[in-house]
Formats: C-alpha cells, structure tokens, sequence
C-alpha cells in the first residue's frame, strides 16, 4: 500500500514510497511509533509536529531528504537531542539526525571529528584517556552540531572562547540539496554562516573540531542558602571583575522542587549556587576562589581539582527532557540599581515561581574576534541573564516578562543564538546585527534558492 503525505499547498499528495528507496534511514508518519521517538525534543513544552520525520543514518541520506522535498514544494526542519526546539522551524519533513553518531579522535593532532547525532558526554569520553577536552557545554547531554553552529559559549568561555571558534570543518547538505565540505578556504561564506547562524545555512552533517590539552580543571559550585542571596551576589560581583581570564563564573538562584532526584541539601528550598572554573595552577585557583567561600555559611562546597569527565558538575544542568519556559538577554552592566532590581524579582521574598535564574559574567577571551569572522555578533555584553521555570507553571511567562523588563535598560539588544534560537525577523534581530543578518541572507539566496530549509525562514523575514 503507498503512504502518502499532503503537499503543502494541499493539491496534490506526495508518495512516500518515493523517499524509502532512496534513503537508509527510517521514515515515520505521525501514526508509527518511530514518529514520537524522533520527533519529541528534549522541551517537552514544545510541540514539533512536521508532516513526516526522516531519521538519516546517512549523510546522503540527508542530501536525498532535502531533495525530495525541494521537488515536492516542502520544506525541512533538523533535530538531533532536541535541545532548543522552535515549533515553527520543524518544517513539513523533519531530519532527525541523531543516528549520526561517528566519532573519530586524532590524538597526536589534537582534533576530533563527529557526527551530527553526537553528544560531548561521547567526545569527552573518548578524549579523556589522552589529556584532551573538548570546549563544550555546561551539560555534555546536548548536542556538538546544535550547540557549536549556536556559537557555543560553555564553562571555560572567559579562557578559550566559543566553540564555534575551535571548528576546522563541517560536512554539510544545503538546501539545494548538495553535500558539501565547508573550511575556511572552501565555501567560506557557508563557513561563517555555519559558525553561529544555527541551521539557516545547511544540514550539518559531521563537524571537525580542535580539542584542548585539558586532562584537568578546578572548579565546580559552592551553594549557599536563599537567606544569603543579597551578600552573595554583592560579593560575586565585585570579586568576579578582578578574576584573570583563566577563570570562568557564574551563579544561579534556585528553586528545585522537594523530589526524588534532586540534592536533599538543595532540594525544596531556595539556595544559590556560584560556579567556578579554573584552568591553570589548582593552588592559584583555590585562592582566587577564597573569598566567595568566605562570604556566609555553606551548604555544600563542591569545588576541588577533577578530571575534566565531571565538567558537568560545575552547572548541574538537568538531563531528564522536561517542559519548560527559559528566556535569555545580555547585559551592559551589573550596576547597584540593576542588582536591586533583580533581586527585587529574583531573590528572598520575590515569589519567583523560576526554578532558576543565572547571571553568567563572559569577557575574556570570548570578546576577542576570531580568527575566522562568524556569525556570532555579542562579542562585547559582559553578563546573561537567563530564567528557566516550568512550563505548565502560568506565573513563569509573566514574570520573566517583568523581570526583563526590570533591566530593560542595561539590555544590549542581543542574546545568544542558542539561548534565543531565531526564527522569525524579532528573533533574528536580537540575535544578529544587520551585517550578519545580511550576509546569512546571501549565503540563503546562494545555496537554497528555494527556501527549502525551515531554519533558515528568518533571513527572508
């Protein structure tokens, strides 16, 4: 029996059939159980809902997707982890990656390569009996390709920068359906646009990538009680702007529910958290750290020399998929009016229903331009703010709403591609200045003439 999908337009129906025999992947309708596996992100709260999903095993698997659908009027979405899914760029047919899942480490030349289905737990594994990290992400449950074309800015961003800046090469399908390699000297337009543009430039097939000679770090989060909010927070921000660029800091307030799985020190309380990482001499790092564990009473210190496997340690970042709702914004400055009133609406006695809110300071070598110029614009914000509460709670929309608006005037405008992801022309521009806007628009009207590609709907916005 042939399955069938309707066209866009709802004039015609497309023969699926006619996808099965080109490719090796599975390719699931809405009523098959591959659908939901494939389809589902890691934010529960988002709803991806293409006409069909084609889960690739392939790089010309993926060519043959986007060819298909470039003749049949549709257009293309990509997940892999599902780690900042937007609804509206799931596209008619959506290309599950995850089944990409090469890893291949060259030691000697400290460089790996890995498949779009990838995540940095696997790289970090993998690099780890030779001394070598990657530059990944606070959690290495997210995915390399999603988190690098977003620019990738992890726990060590103040030392060594994005991870889009570490990239020698991408395997990529663009939305002419072409399977292309991508450097610096061939496609280098792609290559800019690959680099912080998300996915509006092509599929990303596999990525090349520096690793770091980093067996070890210091680091990790001391934790604090919610009644230390105030001291804390007026502590870490003055000690944090005379922290040498070896060291990476941020905090967080948190709420975390009185459950199974959470820290019982932590759990159904709010507390606050400030991050460390060190990389350098581990009794330097120790002292720079001294006055923050000096500012009150822990509950938990969990800063001390690691191997670079428990990077995750420093964030804490849930792995579980959950539904919720996270905004994000760059700051000018963290002045004492901007301080008060985030804490007016973050801190003790604010009712914040957010399970979380983080203040990172950046700087350092992530303000540097790189040496290859990408699409990545907010080089210069000196902090992020960024707020995470549970979907299903209707007090978190309005009040991140609020407190935004608390500090709309220290907002520079802009916000990371993977905290923010673009996908319509507001998006768009708090993520990209109107250069890079332009020119991603150019490598669009280049390489997917027809607007095949369901990401990159926000250049011709």
């Amino acid at each position: 029996m042939t399955n069938t999908l309707a066209r866009p337009t709802g004039t015609r129906t497309v023969d699926l059939d006619e996808l099965r025999a080109v490719v090796t992947g599975i390719v699931a309708e809405p009523h098959e159980p591959a659908y939901a596996e494939y389809v589902t992100p890691w934010n529960l709260a988002i709803e991806m809902q293409p006409t069909a999903v084609v889960a690739v095993r392939t790089a010309e698997d993926v060519s043959e997707a986007v060819l298909f659908a470039r003749r049949h009027g549709m257009t293309v979405g990509v997940q892999a982890t599902g780690h900042g899914a937007i609804s509206s760029i799931a596209g008619h047919l959506l290309v599950a990656t995850r089944d990409l899942d090469e890893v291949t480490l060259h030691p000697a030349e400290r460089w790996a390569r890995v498949g779009a289905g990838v995540k940095w737990a696997r790289v970090i594994e993998a690099a780890a009996p030779h001394g070598l990290a990657p530059l990944s992400g606070s959690s290495s449950d997210v995915g390399v390709v999603g988190y690098t074309t977003g620019g990738g800015v992890g726990p060590m961003a103040r030392t060594f920068g994005l991870a889009a800046d570490r990239v020698r090469a991408f395997d990529v399908v663009t939305g002419d359906g072409v399977l292309r390699r991508v450097t610096p000297t061939q496609h280098p337009d792609l290559f800019f646009a690959l680099r912080g543009g998300k996915g509006a430039a092509g599929i990303v097939t596999a990525v090349e990538f520096d690793l770091l000679d980093l067996p070890t770090f210091y680091g990790g989060a001391l934790y604090f009680d919610g009644a230390d909010i105030a001291a804390v927070v007026e502590r870490w921000r003055i000690w944090s702007v005379a922290l040498p660029e070896q060291a990476t800091t941020s905090f967080v307030i948190l709420q975390l529910p009185d459950a199974p799985g959470f820290p019982p020190p932590l759990a159904g309380r709010m507390t606050i958290a400030v991050r460390y990482l060190w990389v350098g001499d581990p009794i330097e790092g120790e002292q720079r750290l001294s006055p923050m564990r000096g500012v009150a009473p822990m509950i938990l210190d969990d800063v001390a020399l690691k191997p670079y496997a428990a990077v995750d340690s420093v964030h804490a970042d849930p792995v579980d998929p959950m539904p919720v709702i996270d905004r994000a914004m760059l700051l000018t400055g963290l002045s004492d009016e901007a301080l008060s009133r985030f804490l007016a609406l973050a801190g003790p006695g604010s009712e914040s229903p957010q399970v979380a809110v983080e203040i990172r300071q950046v700087g350092g070598a992530l303000a540097r331009e790189a040496e290859h110029p990408n699409a990545w614009d907010h080089r210069a914000a000196p902090y992020s703010v960024l707020t995470v509460g549970i979907a299903m709670d209707p007090r978190v929309g309005p009040h991140s709403d609020s407190l935004f608006e608390a500090l709309a005037s220290w907002d520079t405008g802009g916000c990371w591609p993977n905290f923010a992801p673009p996908h319509d022309a507001g998006s768009a521009k708090r993520a990209y200045g109107p250069d890079t806007l332009a020119r991603l628009a150019a490598v669009a009207d280049r390489y997917d003439p027809d607007g095949v590609l369901a990401a990159g709907a926000f250049v011709r916005d």
